[in-house]
């Protein structure tokens, strides 16, 4: 190797190949077509680095290798491969310097073949390791795996419960000798019906379940059961009790506070007070399993809190920075909230990291007044002050808002309530949306598929013209007969509606507010109602017991 190299004659630099990056000469003309071996020099220049290379199909070189560590031959390699056919065999940076020339002769057939594939393989620089990043893939698919398994079981397990609750159903039907084919059969007939939002007016399981009782006895109330005046002066817009509880209660206030409640033992007691928001609060929502709740408020921040002791664990402050009027959880994953600002804009927040979630916002032509999923999660609806609801289609796994329909209820009314029910009952079959609009009725509209398009189905004379006035419906409805609304009113009365009834369709009528009535909400077996004004008072209503 030493002759050779005392017998090298001087450099005659003849380029072999033309790249953005690479430089490569050689110290002798290279025939076209000899197949021949033959050796040449080389010398291959990259960022003022050289870098071992075997050369094209038919021709030989000897070349040196001074790249200072093993990833940067490597980064060097990727540039050079697409003049490389077959292997490349680079020095080891230990064997080599600058002042030594190692010759090394190599044959090499042509194969454009492989050069496509070696181009395809190292065509991405992020791939030099390929096993790690079928890990790093197989990992990934296993979260996505993971949160898709996690949203089907609950799917399942409501799927579960509906069935098991429709079995229960059949089987009194049985006892009471009532044919389920003609009860079906009905039911179908009724559903094509304008105007029908109860499909069968002989529910004999449900009237089994509530003791044959009419509505106007099951809602026949006895009294005040307790009244709250913590909040005297200021307005409370939104009363709520807990998730499946019947005496834990709470109530937000234009003072700037939540007060939470609780019915038993009597006397009933303000258990703790959230203290926090520089301003009034607009809403708030409990979690699934009540131990957080939820607040938006007019100082542009929403806060989470503990129940448990009242602590503020997060504060988030409004993407546009603007004054938050209503929130909700999304019911299949109760880390994620979504919010509606006073800049027209709705966002999914994620309560645990206090950002929002990319793909989650929306704009509507309105302030953003009220919130509401379907029971699945899959819905949400949105209603502005511009007389606007809007339909979204949420991706379960991902958090991003897909606007599908727009509904104009009446242009220039403020939507202050929407409440969603999937009535699957023999009494009523239809998903269906309780709206409050500010045009003097309570609204009544039956979802039509699943993009959340609207069809009104029945109307409710109340007085409601600016008031933020909120509705419900009965939890128990599926065991009484027919199907039950309540809402409250600016005449200072909570009505309840028999959504079945064409003509007189009151039920009950509850008096002893001094100011419009603003919200009402029933505990989970319907034993206590309570309602807000907007003077501060909160009545909680006893239900009188058959």
């Amino acid at each position: 190797m030493q002759n050779r190299e005392e017998e090298r004659p001087s450099v005659l630099e003849v380029e072999l190949f033309q790249h953005p990056f690479v430089t490569v000469t050689s110290n002798k003309p290279v025939p076209e077509e000899s197949t021949a071996e033959f050796t040449v020099q080389v010398k291959i220049e990259i960022e003022e680095s050289e870098i071992a290379l075997q050369l094209p199909a038919n021709k030989q070189a000897s070349y040196r290798s001074s790249a200072s560590s093993e990833e940067k031959k490597l980064t060097q390699n990727i540039c050079l491969l697409e003049f490389v056919s077959g292997e490349m065999k680079p020095v080891s940076v230990a064997e080599t310097s600058t002042d030594t020339l190692v010759e090394q002769t190599v044959t090499v057939e042509a194969n454009r073949v492989e050069i496509e594939k070696s181009k395809e393989k190292l065509s991405d620089p992020s791939k030099e390791n390929p096993e790690k990043l079928q890990n790093e893939s197989f990992l990934l698919e296993e979260d996505v795996e993971a949160k898709e398994s996690k949203v089907q079981k609950a799917l399942l397990k409501e799927d579960i419960a509906l069935q098991k609750e429709r079995k229960e159903i059949d089987a009194v039907v049985t006892e009471r000798n009532v044919d389920p084919k003609k009860d079906n059969d009905f039911a179908n007939e009724c559903q094509l019906t304008p105007g029908s939002v109860v499909p069968t007016s002989v529910a004999e399981a449900s009237r089994a379940m509530a003791g044959d009782t009419t509505l106007s006895e099951n809602y026949a109330f006895a009294g005040m059961y307790h009244i709250f005046d913590q909040h005297v002066d200021e307005a409370v817009p939104k009363v709520q009790f807990a998730n499946d509880d019947k005496h834990l209660l709470a109530c937000c206030s234009l003072d700037g506070t939540i007060s939470v409640c609780q019915l038993v033992p009597t006397p009933p007691v303000v258990v703790r007070v959230l203290k926090g928001h520089s301003r009034g609060v607009s809403d708030f929502a409990w979690s699934l399993s009540n131990d957080i709740i939820v607040s938006t408020s007019l100082d542009a921040t929403m806060r989470i809190w503990a129940t448990e002791d009242g602590k503020c664990i997060r504060e988030i402050p409004d993407p546009d920075a603007s004054e938050l009027l209503c929130c909700t959880f999304q019911p299949m994953n109760n880390n994620l909230t979504v919010v509606g600002n006073g800049k027209h804009n709705l966002h999914v927040v994620n309560i645990s990291t206090g950002k929002k979630v990319k793909g989650g916002s929306s704009k509507l032509t309105g302030r953003v007044l009220s919130l509401s999923f379907d029971s699945p999660g899959r819905i949400l609806w949105a209603g502005d002050d511009r007389g606007s609801i809007f339909s979204f289609i949420f991706d379960m796994a991902t958090g991003k808002l897909t606007k599908a329909k727009r509904l104009v209820v009446n242009e220039g009314s403020s939507i202050t309530s929407i409440s969603a029910r999937s009535w699957i009952s023999r009494e009523a079959r239809d998903p269906s949306l309780l709206i409050n609009a500010c045009i003097n009725k309570l609204l009544l509209y039956r979802v039509v598929d699943n993009e959340g398009t609207l069809q009104l189905k029945r109307s409710f004379q109340i007085q409601q013209s600016s008031h933020p006035v909120r509705s419900i419906f009965c939890p128990l409805m599926s065991f009484r007969q027919g199907a039950c609304v309540v809402t409250g009113s600016e005449d200072m009365c909570v009505y309840f509606f028999d959504v079945e009834r064409a003509t007189k369709a009151i039920v009950n009528k509850l008096q002893g507010h001094s100011a419009a009535v603003l919200d009402v909400s029933f505990n989970c077996d319907e034993s206590l109602l309570a309602s807000s004004d907007a003077k501060g008072m909160v009545i909680v209503w006893r239900r009188e017991q058959k």
